[in-house]
């Protein structure tokens, strides 16, 4: 890793505890700080990465988000001691916006490359399409969701933030073996960006859908290799800090999504984007960003206790037929999650109702959605 010094900053601690110290059961006595010397990452579960690069949202940029996040994340209490947390510091901006992608992809390639899950702290949302360099440049074809109020494909802006999606989803060769947005507003999407995303059989699902239903989220997220979230996902009530809608996800949500993302055994890089603490009011969106963390360290200390799915002694194996197919619904006797075989023998994950629905003899959207792509 020690490559990687060329692309990181180190970490100033007083920055971040105003000299108030921590007690012995806070994360910052557990996490493994970038300070003078890279850490070792060889047993790390987790290793975060923070991105002070916003120059594609129009902002100038501001280095002071990473540490504003860490300075709540570091106060809250370490309650997974079988998670080994490494926090690598800053990412140096480039010269250049492109030059900021460069670096971010460098370093979360060779992270990456090594089996662990990074978690991106701060940058705008087209910081993601650095996250996808990263995938493109180790050649792995990848299924990617994005959490957001609007879906930034909106070609003929100059905002790098509004558009990124276009190249990611277009360029080629490209490794986007499928696509996922949750929690878009309908007011702030034009229809035949649906449209589009549909041809495409890409899945978009709508904050209410979203919230009705928020288990069936799971399944999008643990199938998910790269995952975006933009804060402004979230109401501004829950999160004021950047331009956001006065409706959207709760914080309590937001945790639950992330939770999701922490249990799944496929996301290998987790973006948190979009937050500014020029407009934070009192930090409380630094402290919803930190209690996100939290509860995506709470899902991967979850994940840890889950079988491999070749193991079938630790689930409950159930055989359907619907609509003249045959296949097989594993549930983990572990968890209590759910997968579904299709035609090619692959299992995906899927829920509780799509079983229900298959035992009924109906098509689960999910498994048909699966098919058509």
């Amino acid at each position: 890793m020690n490559d990687l010094y060329d692309f990181l900053e180190p970490i100033n601690k007083a920055e971040i505890n105003d000299d108030e110290g921590y007690n012995d059961g806070q994360l910052a006595n557990f996490i493994s700080i970038y300070e003078t010397n890279l850490p070792e990452i060889s047993d790390a579960a987790i290793v975060f990465i923070g991105v002070p690069e916003v120059r594609g949202s129009g902002n100038k940029n501001d280095t002071h988000a990473p540490n504003a996040i860490r300075k709540q994340l570091y106060r809250l209490h370490y309650w997974h001691s079988n998670i080994k947390i490494v926090d690598m510091g800053n990412i140096k901006l480039g010269a250049t916006l492109n030059d900021s992608y460069a670096a971010i992809k460098t370093v979360l390639a060779e992270l990456i490359r090594n089996k662990k899950t990074v978690v991106i702290l701060g940058g705008s949302h087209d910081v993601t399409l650095a996250q996808y360099f990263a995938y493109k440049e180790l050649e792995q074809v990848i299924e990617a969701t994005c959490i957001d109020a609007t879906i930034d494909l909106i070609s003929e802006s100059p905002i790098a933030s509004e558009n990124f999606l276009m190249e990611m989803l277009t360029s080629e060769p490209n490794l986007v073996k499928h696509y996922n947005h949750i929690g878009f507003q309908s007011y702030f999407v034009h229809p035949r960006m649906l449209e589009t995303m549909d041809k495409l059989r890409f899945d978009c699902f709508r904050v209410g859908t979203a919230k009705e239903n928020i288990e069936e989220m799971e399944p999008v997220i643990r199938n998910t290799h790269l995952l975006s979230f933009d804060i402004n996902a979230i109401k501004y009530s829950d999160a004021p800090s950047a331009h956001q809608s006065p409706n959207g996800f709760t914080g309590e949500e937001a945790c639950i999504l992330t939770r999701y993302a922490g249990m799944s055994n496929n996301v290998s890089s987790f973006g948190l984007y979009g937050y500014n603490p020029l407009l934070d009011e009192s930090d409380l969106t630094a402290k919803q960003i930190s209690q996100m963390l939290w509860y995506f360290i709470d899902g991967k200390n979850k994940s840890k206790q889950e079988a491999a799915i070749e193991d079938r002694q630790y689930f409950n194996e159930y055989h359907c037929t619907f609509t003249e197919v045959e296949t097989v619904f594993l549930q983990s006797k572990k968890t209590g999650r759910w997968w579904m075989q299709l035609p090619n023998k692959k299992f995906i994950a899927c829920s509780y109702k799509d079983y229900v629905q298959a035992s009924q003899n109906e098509i689960p959207e999910r498994w048909l959605r699966a098919q058509e792509r």
